[in-house]
């Protein structure tokens, strides 16, 4: 499974990347705004840093509903950098707009995908990645790693080769539980995936080892 970064803070895109983890990026305007970034031009230049930093994947929102206006957006973010991908909402004019994306061999990650159905539309359309929310999943009492084990499943007998980008992950075990459930990536904050790090026996274990080192050195 594949690492990318919730985020347009650029320090925790060095921090992941230092790490030696990230594959990849996906931000949207609420992520932008709260790293301060705002305007248009604002925004278009800090899209080309983000690219600049990684190698992989920057997904990108567009914010109109429309087919033209998607269309619209979408080509002006894919022109920013080539590692751009259009990100585009499950609406039926983001799947019209998806196919028309397909075709011109524009990348695209579908969002807010909360179905089944939704998924496969998703990949007849084209889509590279289709981005299941499994926190807000949970929110409504329904199990969103499950909704992930059905994709999963699904893509693999239809041979989709769209990607679940497993997003709106709450925690480390969320990242561990979408690993195991068939996600090809996981997308969560800094916070998240350093949270992978954590476990008391290691800081037990690590604290009697030096201990123990500073006794034989002493």
């Amino acid at each position: 499974m594949r690492f990318f970064i919730d985020t347009a803070d650029l320090d925790q895109i060095e921090e992941a990347k230092d790490l030696g983890i990230l594959d990849g990026v996906t931000t949207n305007p609420s992520l932008m705004a709260k790293s301060g970034i705002t305007g248009a031009k604002n925004i278009e230049d800090h899209y080309k840093r983000i690219c600049e930093l990684v190698e992989g994947d920057v997904s990108a929102e567009v914010i109109a509903t429309d087919v033209k206006g998607i269309i619209s957006e979408g080509e002006y973010l894919a022109g920013l950098a080539p590692n751009i991908v259009v990100k585009v909402p499950m609406i039926k004019d983001g799947i019209k707009a998806i196919s028309y994306f397909s075709e011109k061999g524009i990348k695209t990650n579908c969002t807010l995908v909360f179905s089944p159905g939704q998924a496969i539309l998703a990949a007849k359309a084209g889509a590279t990645y289709i981005s299941p929310f499994i926190g807000r999943v949970d929110d409504i009492n329904w199990d969103g790693i499950a909704l992930i084990q059905d994709l999963a499943e699904i893509y693999a007998v239809q041979m989709f080769e769209t990607e679940i980008l497993a997003a709106s992950i709450r925690n480390a075990k969320h990242i561990v539980d979408a690993a195991r459930a068939g996600a090809d990536i996981a997308t969560c904050p800094l916070h998240t995936i350093l949270g992978l790090f954590k476990h008391p026996l290691t800081d037990i274990g690590l604290e009697k080892f030096l201990a123990d080192h500073a006794k034989a050195n002493s």
